[in-house]
């Protein structure tokens, strides 16, 4: 029978797609995507995928509502072309931070997003950091959650080879994450404690841990506005710290984020490309990112190959 790996790119992040199709040896799959004068979007593949085993790399970037509708229609041109499997690549998943319902009468955009993609013909999802791990659990198909923490921690012990270090948590939720970092570079750990001393009043942020002369490095999955770990960098600067850098997967960098970052204590923010950088990230001199395409990459060979994908990370 028939069984070739494919990957089809849609148009959130081809460099992306570019560089998995690299790392796999493979030419990228053929595909036309136009838009029509009233806004509505045609997906044509471009070439055979019957009893293919096909992978479409789509990232949630902006415009992040096109590029969700133009990965549906892609999976269901691909589901009537007969691709034997179809595998959805979510570097970064959509409306991720809507996960539960935290407010009366909304949405929990994350799981109709779940709905969409199973209702659309997709057989298996491919994701990284997701927000909440539970969102898995939103899916009735095979769902692998990739993690960035490897090219992280490798470019951590390159940079800060036998200084002394201390891996951040930004809030209390982030605790998990921030220990397991920890752990794999034998550092100490500390974490930011936000909190209002009443209504109305600024934010303070007590620090649980002893980071002064030390390196802090600040680990997260999103990182938006930049807000949030501007304001913990000066904290950790105000309590002794020499220094601090953040490690975050999800550049989303909306709005006035890269002033801020600049203009912060922040020595570097280190991101992922699971989405593509902007002309703005790409002219800062403190943002850079790295590729996860050999991550990526590795996992479709191992579910293409019927292979363990968690055994990437032990």
């Amino acid at each position: 029978m028939k069984n070739y790996l494919k990957i089809i790119s849609g148009s959130s992040n081809p460099s992306l797609a570019g560089e998995i199709c690299e790392y796999l040896d493979l030419a990228p799959g053929r595909i036309q995507i136009d838009r029509g004068p009233n806004d509505n979007i045609k997906v044509q593949i471009k070439e055979n995928v019957r009893e293919d085993d096909v992978f479409v790399v789509q990232t949630s970037s902006s415009p992040v509502n096109d590029h969700l509708t133009e990965l549906l229609l892609i999976i269901d041109a691909l589901k009537y072309a007969s691709a034997r499997r179809i595998t959805a690549v979510l570097p970064y998943y959509p409306y991720v931070r809507s996960d539960k319902k935290d407010e009366p009468r909304i949405s929990i955009s994350a799981r109709l997003v779940a709905d969409l993609l199973q209702a659309a013909g997709a057989d298996r999802i491919l994701t990284m950091d997701l927000h909440a791990g539970q969102i898995q659990g939103f899916f009735d198909i095979p769902t692998d959650n990739l993690f960035a923490a490897p090219v992280f921690v490798k470019d951590i012990e390159e940079k800060y080879n036998n200084k002394p270090v201390v891996i951040v948590s930004p809030d209390v939720g982030g605790v998990v994450r921030a220990r397991a970092y920890a752990r794999r570079i034998n550092a100490n750990l500390a974490i930011i404690d936000k909190r209002r001393e009443k209504p109305g009043s600024s934010e303070v942020m007590n620090i649980i841990g002893d980071v002064s002369n030390h390196h802090c490095i600040i680990v997260d999955d999103i990182i938006d506005s930049g807000g949030t770990i501007c304001n913990a960098a000066q904290a950790l600067i105000d309590v002794g710290a020499i220094s601090v850098d953040a490690y975050v997967t999800h550049g989303v960098l909306s709005g006035s984020a890269v002033s801020n970052i600049s203009n912060s204590p922040l020595s570097s923010l280190v991101t992922t490309n699971s989405i593509k950088a902007t002309e703005a990230v790409n002219m800062s001199s403190n943002i850079r990112q790295i590729s996860i395409a050999p991550i990526i990459g590795e996992a479709i060979r191992r579910v293409h190959m019927e292979q363990s994908v968690s055994s990437l990370f032990e």
